[in-house]
């Protein structure tokens, strides 16, 4: 149930998107919702039995390639969202500014994509064309989609206009920036090695003071061709800032590599506590900290 509920939060956003903010501002979008709404700028029919049709037709032709699963989210994806044009269509007001109508379409439409794929759905047409090709013809899953979409966008040229057309590319560009985040969620995380020879003091410190699960790695050295090890610990970015505060307290000339991570989950990364406050899971470890404070060496 959690996952339907899901399915039709997202496709209320991004019907929301379409109707509130792309119709009225003379915006397109990708795939068949972007047939849709430019087939409403140059002839004015509605966007809700465009997405009804061609989804249902491609869906009745490519039901053999798609996992049964998605199949049944399908049948009750395609005919919700054409409702809810409906049903929101006429609603929406232009925006003098259209920058900023294409911003909150990005943002209707990326927060519907983001609630949409959580679900384990899609929006269909397109991404169901592709998903056809690929298993005819062995063509790329993304790339085919992603071609397939920029077809139906640059069209808009030739009915929205160039500047229109750029607005919407600028609204798709934010779609999918809001989308990562609604998938991934808001916090940044990083991983971290350490290249210390004190790793073991290293280690401790950032165990005892954060709370984090470290891990020491055996590397090889090229220059002396000798082994040296390595920290590995993952954090939220909020702590990036503690763990180096604490890296150079025990070993100002350590290294330290931080990369970017789109997602952690589990372990002691969701037990990571704020420094100031310590967590210890028993008395032995409370005293050992103490007195590394007070005898650093």
């Amino acid at each position: 149930m959690r996952n339907y509920a899901l399915l039709v939060i997202g496709i209320l956003f991004f019907s929301l998107s379409v109707t509130l903010f792309a119709m009225p501002n003379n915006l397109a979008e990708g795939g068949v919702p972007g047939l849709a709404l430019l087939l409403y700028h140059g002839f004015e029919i509605s966007p809700s039995l465009v997405t009804f049709i061609v989804n249902a037709v491609t869906l009745a032709i490519g039901y053999r390639y798609l996992p049964r699963d998605m199949i049944i989210k399908s049948l009750v994806t395609i005919p919700l969202f054409s409702l809810f044009i409906f049903i929101f269509e006429g609603m929406g007001q232009g925006i003098p500014d259209p920058l900023l109508a294409a911003l909150f379409t990005g943002l209707f439409s990326g927060i519907g994509f983001g609630f949409i794929f959580r679900s384990g759905s899609t929006t269909g047409g397109t991404s169901t064309i592709a998903r056809m090709l690929n298993y005819k013809f062995g063509w790329e899953l993304t790339g085919t989609n992603f071609v397939l979409d920029a077809i139906i966008v640059l069209t808009g040229v030739f009915i929205i206009g160039p500047l229109m057309t750029m607005y919407t590319v600028l609204a798709l560009f934010v779609g999918k920036k809001v989308t990562d985040y609604v998938l991934e969620g808001f916090e940044s995380k990083k991983v971290v090695h350490i290249f210390t020879p004190k790793t073991v003091e290293v280690s401790e410190a950032i165990r005892l003071s954060l709370g984090a699960h470290t891990t020491i790695l055996q590397g090889l050295n090229d220059k002396e061709n000798s082994e040296e090890n390595l920290i590995y610990v993952a954090i939220p970015k909020q702590r990036l800032f503690y763990l180096k505060k604490i890296v150079r307290q025990v070993d100002e000339n350590a290294f330290t590599v931080v990369h970017t991570v789109k997602d952690v989950s589990g372990g002691s990364f969701a037990e990571a506590h704020d420094p100031a406050q310590k967590t210890f899971h028993n008395e032995e470890n409370e005293q050992e900290y103490y007195e590394k404070q007070a005898d650093p060496s």
